[in-house]
């Protein structure tokens, strides 16, 4: 395994095609409404793929059953359509009616629609442990004509998802992920839940360094962090099965997306549909490492659903589900294990009943770290957020003593500006921040940990005691140190009081002059 601390190189690329992709897809969509016309490309996205790969397998089979050097096939002609030839090297079985070639040869047929629901049911048939229930079957009852789908149709055909050289540049991957990315922008609050900005996830990854165990995520949407712990994984010499995926999400057709998104990519998962807040499907599940983005402030949880849970060990939640997803993770974690997740800001400095959980979180030591978030990085969502990370045992080997210590980290001046209303985080801002908190945990490979002013501070439970158990990081790092000017301090004072009493006597003769105008037009006080 290589160095954790080694600088990476940019493996996302640029994909030249992509942005152009999106926009002649786009404007196919015509009456559909967006929520519909997502999964509508993201299934034909898919259903392209799994073809490619499928025909790249065929293509290989009939050639080696004609190549007299190739002593495995040579002669075998039935290998082809032999279906254990392709589940054993990993790939799908596409049946002939869900082949994409079957599809092109029909992209002007006015049943077009109906073909495509047949070929995912085929696909969803032949299999059913990976897709029962998961592929969708929409296309005959869409208001998308059999014209516009043919034109979508032909848009894909152009490339190659399935390849060897497209795989290994995960091409398929980063297109739709930026699909899912572009779709979470255009819906914005309306729609976009089940994307959590790529920027937010690589940085709770990189906090975490989840190299091996059992990885949970409770609201796992789209699958996100899934997919970037993966990478992290492969960047870092790891292997897939390093690391076993577990999984929960309350939409029905986001869940399809996050089934689809996975195996696409070859990530074996347990991903169940239902609802954490009162439908655990995990309840003996202790994971190592719980990565999440649950909803902000949500105040129709149903809460009378989980009085006397099990889950809550620090006492029952208020209005707001904060308190009720921060014990659900908790109570998942193993005795050693990490939790990273995103919370609105306002979960730091709540009082009440969520006020006192949180009292009692602290007074346990679960705190490891708190991190102020830049503004406007979420398609979804412009409440200010934060992110949380929690442990059982700030004591464990490989890790600096850090009972009753807790470090927090101002980052919200950390951000580049994308577009008008959205920001991101760079590489350069998540491995300074990854860096400060690994420092802080006493990793080798790194300086030694040290508090700067305005950005990041060791507070010990002691100063938490006596700031009221808040957890809001400014309250602790401070202000930064502005540079002086060279000018004494009481000079200074002296110089701006004396220039703030000059606008100030030119304010009251102003309204003096305009007290008189009003007068003498017949306006009198």
């Amino acid at each position: 395994m290589t160095n954790k601390r080694a600088q990476q190189s940019n493996t996302n690329g640029e994909l030249n095609f992509v942005d152009s992709l999106w926009k002649t897809a786009n404007k196919l969509r015509g009456s559909v409404e967006s929520a519909e016309y997502k999964h509508i490309v993201l299934g034909l996205i898919f259903l392209k793929y799994i073809s490619d790969a499928f025909i790249q397998r065929h293509d290989y089979l009939e050639q080696a059953t004609k190549s007299p050097g190739n002593l495995d096939y040579y002669g075998v002609s039935e290998a082809v359509e032999e279906k254990d030839e392709y589940l054993s090297e990993n790939i799908f079985w596409v049946p002939k009616e869900a082949r994409w070639s079957h599809l092109m040869a029909n992209a002007t047929n006015p049943n077009l629609g109906k073909l495509i629901d047949d070929a995912m049911t085929a696909i969803e048939k032949e299999n059913p442990k990976q897709f029962r229930a998961v592929l969708p079957k929409i296309y005959a009852r869409s208001n998308l004509d059999h014209q516009t789908l043919g034109e979508i149709i032909n848009l894909f055909s152009a490339i190659g998802f399935g390849t060897e050289d497209a795989i290994s540049k995960d091409i398929l991957g980063r297109v739709y992920e930026y699909f899912i990315g572009r779709f979470a922008q255009q819906e914005g609050k309306g729609g976009g839940e089940f994307y959590t900005p790529r920027c937010i996830v690589k940085l709770l990854v990189e906090m975490l360094e989840p190299y091996r165990g059992r990885i949970f995520d409770p609201a796992c949407g789209s699958g996100g962090m899934f997919v970037q712990n993966m990478k992290f994984l492969q960047a870092h010499g790891g292997k897939r099965g390093d690391i076993s995926i577990f999984g929960q999400e309350s939409i029905d057709t986001t869940w399809k997306i996050s089934k689809m998104n996975l195996s696409i990519r070859g990530i074996e998962e347990n991903i169940q549909l239902g609802n954490s807040y009162w439908d655990d499907k995990f309840k003996d599940l202790r994971a190592d490492f719980v990565i999440t983005n649950p909803p902000f402030n949500d105040t129709e949880w149903g809460a009378e659903r989980v009085v006397g849970d099990v889950r809550l060990k620090y006492g029952t939640p208020g209005q707001y589900a904060n308190y009720m997803w921060i014990q659900h993770f908790i109570y998942h974690l193993a005795p050693n294990g990490f939790a990273g997740f995103v919370m609105a800001n306002g979960a730091l400095a709540v009082g009440g009943q969520d006020g006192e959980i949180r009292r009692k979180i602290i007074e346990n030591d679960l705190v490891d770290c708190i991190i102020a978030l830049p503004v406007q990085l979420f398609y979804t969502t412009g409440i200010p957020a934060c992110l949380w990370f929690v442990t059982k045992n700030k004591a464990q080997k490989g890790h600096r003593d850090r009972r009753a210590e807790t470090l927090f980290i101002d980052a919200r001046k950390m951000f580049r500006k994308v577009d008008r209303t959205h920001n991101e985080l760079t590489d350069g801002h998540i491995k300074t921040v990854a860096d400060t908190y690994h420092a802080y945990r006493g990793e080798e490979g790194l300086p030694a940990y040290k508090n700067i002013l305005g950005f990041c501070k060791v507070a010990t439970a002691d100063e938490i005691r006596e700031n009221g158990y808040v957890l809001t990081p400014g309250r602790y790092v401070g202000t930064e140190e502005v540079e002086g000017d060279g000018e004494p301090f009481d000079e200074k004072m002296e110089r701006l009081s004396a220039e703030l009493a000059v606008q100030f006597k030119k304010s009251e003769e102003l309204k003096e002059q305009i007290k008189k105008n009003l007068e003498e037009l017949g306006y009198g006080f």
